[in-house]
């Protein structure tokens, strides 16, 4: 396993979802990680029947229903729904995987982990912390800023971002 492709806060945009998977998989992704607020549960099923590869996913703080999220996530053999948090081993390397920025720095701060990735303020963020790298991959919805994604390869341990490519422009800027 060397590539895997980080998605966060969707919030249900559709377009740019399917645009980020299909980018996804022409770079290679082989593993597929979502930091929270997806918001629908059929967002679930999108994931699942355009990603081949393991997905991993975690709750965000505007999912629309929980539980239902949790059932549809039991219904495909390659996605794992893992509540609030997630420590996984991909390739050799330890990830984890929280939707809040705060958590997520004393996570990479504990130096536990290779890769510490969050979502939640929609904000593109890389720093490396030690030997820890904590990143946010932007947001898919492109509502603040433009829609974007992160590539992360285990092998190098580098992480870039993908910019999902749409005529329109954020709605709203800091």
């Amino acid at each position: 396993m060397t590539k895997i492709a980080i998605f966060s806060d969707s919030h249900d945009q559709v377009w740019h979802l399917m645009t980020a998977l299909e980018q996804a998989r022409d770079l290679g992704a082989e593993v597929l990680l979502h930091c929270g607020d997806m918001n629908a549960p059929f967002i679930v099923g999108l994931l699942a029947r355009h990603f081949s590869g393991p997905i991993h996913l975690i709750f965000g703080n505007n999912e629309g229903d929980g539980r239902l999220i949790q059932t549809q996530a039991a219904k495909y053999p390659q996605v794992t729904h893992h509540g609030d948090y997630a420590e996984l081993t991909l390739g050799d390397r330890r990830i984890a995987m929280i939707h809040y920025p705060d958590p997520a720095r004393r996570l990479a701060q504990s130096q536990q982990f290779d890769l510490v990735c969050y979502g939640h303020d929609h904000t593109r963020h890389r720093e490396t912390l030690g030997q820890t790298l904590l990143v946010n991959p932007g947001e898919i919805l492109g509502l603040k800023h433009p829609p974007t994604w992160g590539l992360y390869d285990t092998e190098t341990h580098e992480f870039t971002w993908v910019e999902i490519p749409t005529p329109l422009q954020p709605l709203f800027r800091k």
